[in-house]
This record gives C-alpha cells, sequence and structure tokens, in this order.
C-alpha cells in the first residue's frame, strides 16, 4: 500500500461521515465498517457507471474531453480507494490467523 493509496482511503472515511474512535458509535447514529464498505462500493459502482456514461455522451459528441476524463479519475479514485481498504482488511486478517492462541 502506498502512501498516495492510504490518503485517498482516509479522504474517503472523511466524506462518509464515518465517526472516529471514541466518538459515538454505530448504536449512536455513527456508521459501522460494514456500512463503510458497503458506502465505498456503492460509490465506486457509480463512479464507474458515470464514467461509461461520460464516454458514451462523448463519443455521441454530446460531452467534453474534460468531462470524461474527470468521470474517468473519479472512478479511478473510488475503485483504489476500495482496493486499498480490502487489501488492509485481507492483511489484517492474515495477521490474526497468524497470531498464537
Amino acid at each position: 500500500m502506498t502512501a498516495l493509496a492510504a490518503a485517498k482511503a482516509y479522504a474517503a472515511t472523511q466524506n462518509t461521515g464515518v465517526s472516529t474512535p471514541g466518538a459515538a458509535g454505530a448504536s449512536e447514529g455513527g456508521m459501522d465498517f460494514g456500512a463503510m464498505v458497503k458506502t465505498a462500493m456503492t460509490d465506486a459502482m457509480h463512479a464507474s457507471k458515470h464514467a461509461e456514461t461520460q464516454i458514451v455522451a462523448h463519443a455521441q459528441g454530446k460531452a467534453q474531453l474534460i468531462d470524461v476524463a474527470t468521470a474517468l479519475s473519479a472512478a479511478e479514485t473510488s475503485l483504489e480507494t476500495v482496493m486499498a481498504v480490502r487489501d488492509q482488511v485481507i492483511n489484517a486478517y492474515q495477521e490474526i490467523m497468524r497470531m498464537p492462541i
């Protein structure tokens, strides 16, 4: 995981309303980890669909190239964030499995 990917993942959690440790818990209106992952996946899917729509619109002559580039960049950022979170979850799971009982 690169520093850039970590920064993007942090920025994504700040935009989703995830409560920080020590703040209100999931039962008090905060978002739990599963909901955060689901939100990130949904956002990545919507960004990808928006990028595809912009590509089609550009091919039809209805959109500017800058709009396509911006949509593709947003989709790429969303996907990288989801992948960074996934990688960290897998690493945490593997570390837990290596712990002696």
